[in-house]
């Protein structure tokens, strides 16, 4: 375990030298509605586009899980992947092709997902698998692949999440960014340590790829909640937000106090979250008469993305909630850059307008 222990951590540093490539799916046609890819060298952002029917037969060609399916296959020496659920055939199937190949593959899953066919298929198979082993949920949602790139966002490797949610994933080659990651894995893998018990140990809480500032951070060890209210209340022109579960009245009284002082808010929030009673958010921003909605999709708006000012991006597998900040696992990018607030914001309409806005 030391040996493996050590060999990664080699990889990381050794990204700060190397060019990374991200593969793109041979199947992929030239151009999709599906997902939104970045040009830029260093990052890929995607999302899904659910469709309002649900027919196996007539999939579109491209999905969000083909770009990280795509990276996984083009691997070397390592994949290392945590998700809080696991449905996915081809998911499977690439940790399986790659763990075939000899690479060292592993992964983190929630005790509730262990029975699902495909984390079954990855055991028989061969590949390491540890589990939460408690009440709480571990709810990352992150690959990395052979030290090089990080994949994180609020998708999980599920049929659901790929076909029929709202989601985004993005790929970040940062060698900070993968000793973040690998951070938070190893304690997870092997350490098991989980939710509270984890170690506030994140080595690169601040740092820039490609000139970008970004923040990472991992709850509950690194108080994330206090960071979002923190970057909220550096707005000055407008805060829009696209949330599956939000019940932090602490975010939640803070936007209203940002619109009072006259930034524009907008925000979506998932329909089946809101009527469950899940509702703390929705009521007080509703309460405050700003311009709330609830979903459109059919499924489920899986998002946790809030865009501030057009040029900083929160997003990842944090909800904003109580659970999120003291009990699970998580984590969360904080993105200054108006490039990629432009492609959330783009997102953010895209939901505005199937909930039924202007």
């Amino acid at each position: 375990m030391i040996r493996r222990t050590l060999l990664l951590l080699t990889l990381t540093l050794l990204t700060a030298c190397e060019v990374v490539d991200f593969p793109t799916p041979t199947a992929a046609p030239a151009s999709s509605n599906t997902t939104t890819p970045s040009d830029d060298s260093w990052y890929r952002l995607y999302f899904t586009n659910p469709s309002d029917k649900d027919d196996k037969d007539n999939r579109p060609e491209e999905s969000i899980d083909d770009y990280v399916v795509a990276s996984i296959a083009s691997a070397a020496r390592t994949v290392d992947a945590a998700t809080y659920e696991f449905d996915l055939p081809s998911m499977a199937g690439a940790l399986i092709d790659a763990h075939n190949r000899g690479l060292v593959v592993r992964l983190v899953t929630d005790t509730d997902s262990m029975e699902e066919e495909e984390v079954r298929r990855l055991i028989e198979a061969g590949v390491e698998v540890v589990d939460d082993q408690r009440s709480a949920i571990m709810h990352d949602k992150f690959v990395i692949v052979d030290g090089l790139v990080v994949w994180t966002g609020s998708w999980n490797f599920t049929e659901n999440d790929t076909y029929r949610n709202n989601n985004n994933v993005i790929g970040i080659a940062s060698p900070e960014m993968v000793a973040n990651y690998q951070t938070e894995f190893n304690e997870m893998f092997e350490r098991r340590e989980f939710g509270p018990t984890s170690s506030a140990s994140t080595p690169y809480p601040q740092f820039t790829a490609s000139g970008v500032l970004i923040e990472n951070y991992f709850a509950p060890e690194d108080e994330v909640t206090p960071k979002i209210v923190e970057t909220l209340n550096t707005a000055a022109e407008s805060i829009y937000f696209a949330a599956f579960a939000f019940t932090s009245d602490f975010i939640s009284n803070t936007i209203v106090e940002r619109a009072q002082a006259g930034v524009k808010v907008q925000g979506v929030y998932e329909t089946r979250q809101v009527n469950a009673g899940s509702d703390d958010s929705y009521r007080i921003l509703s309460s405050a008469e700003l311009p709330v909605l609830l979903d459109g999709n059919r499924y489920t708006m899986h998002h946790k993305f809030i865009v501030v000012d057009g040029k900083i991006v929160i997003t990842g597998s944090f909800n904003f909630s109580g659970a999120a900040n003291e009990k699970n696992d998580e984590n969360i990018l904080i993105l200054h850059s108006p490039e990629i607030a432009a492609q959330y914001l783009q997102e953010f309409q895209r939901v505005w307008q199937k909930a039924g806005g202007n």
